[in-house]
């Protein structure tokens, strides 16, 4: 086994180890809550959801680490179109479904009464049909990329318009449809990304204006104030670490894109 792919199968194992448990966990802790109360609340459903997808990501760091290590090889062209689909919604579902949370979060510390309170409260109530917009959304601008993903490589026809994704390639027809689907992938991942940044800076005024305060509720009562300061700085963390590695990725998708096209050699790209 070559060295570049043994560490490419350990990083992609490290993932798996990691991450479907951690992600199943969080889902089962949430079936049993709902299971015991007979319902969540918008909070828990939103970090329920998002483990779920976090979950269908794994799905491709699964597959990556079987055929790394030569121990199963599904990359036909109805696999690589498979995985390829399913990684790239449930990829950017994590990233909307973060910025919802962040945008939940940042309503629920809002003055009671106020105009943001019923947005939080109409969020709450129509929380079912974000979740099917988004994934109506994120599913529409995946299945354009899915039409000319492929297993094997023709030799006969270069790749000249393409990238190869380590066991699948995904060839375009021409430079502009190629530049027009990594414009649409790099621009739903920023927006969401850059609220999300805006979010987390309204949270860390609000915490740094009210610090004081949050202290004398804590020692007075102990109440809800506090858990919502705690939840807020949970958000906060979360938000800035989705921020930095998927920064970092759609940083190398725009490099692939700028870059000349070489009729030699394949297009490397780490996000699909």
């Amino acid at each position: 086994m070559p060295s570049e792919e043994l560490v490419r199968g350990v990083l992609y194992l490290s993932l798996t180890v990691v991450g479907v448990p951690g992600n199943a966990s969080i889902i089962l802790a949430f079936l049993l809550l709902f299971y015991q109360e007979n319902r969540l609340l918008p909070a828990d459903a939103i970090v329920l959801h998002l483990a779920c997808v976090n979950l269908l990501v794994m799905v491709r760091c699964l597959l990556e680490t079987l055929a790394s290590f030569s121990l199963a090889n599904i990359f036909g062209d109805l696999g690589c179109k498979s995985v390829i689909f399913v990684y790239r919604t449930s990829r950017s579902l994590s990233i909307w479904i973060t910025f919802l949370l962040s945008a939940y979060q940042c309503l629920s510390i809002t003055p009671p009464g106020s105009r943001w309170a019923s947005v939080r409260t109409l969020l709450a109530r129509y929380l079912g049909f974000v979740f099917l917009f988004l994934w109506v959304l994120n599913t529409c601008m995946t299945s354009a990329a899915i039409l000319f993903s492929f297993g094997t490589k023709n030799e006969s026809s270069p790749i000249i318009h393409g990238i190869n994704v380590q066991f699948c390639f995904v060839n375009f027809p021409s430079k502009l449809s190629k530049e027009a689907n990594g414009i649409a992938q790099v621009v739903r991942d920023v927006v969401p990304m850059a609220l999300m940044t805006l979010g987390s800076l309204i949270l860390l005024v609000f915490l740094y204006k009210h610090s004081h305060q949050v202290k004398g509720l804590r020692s007075s009562s102990g109440g809800g104030g506090g858990a919502e300061q705690r939840a807020a700085k949970v958000v906060v963390a979360l938000v800035s670490l989705y921020v930095v590695l998927y920064g970092v990725d759609n940083g190398l998708w725009v490099y692939t894109l700028t870059e000349k096209p070489a009729h030699e050699k394949d297009t490397s790209l780490t996000n699909m």
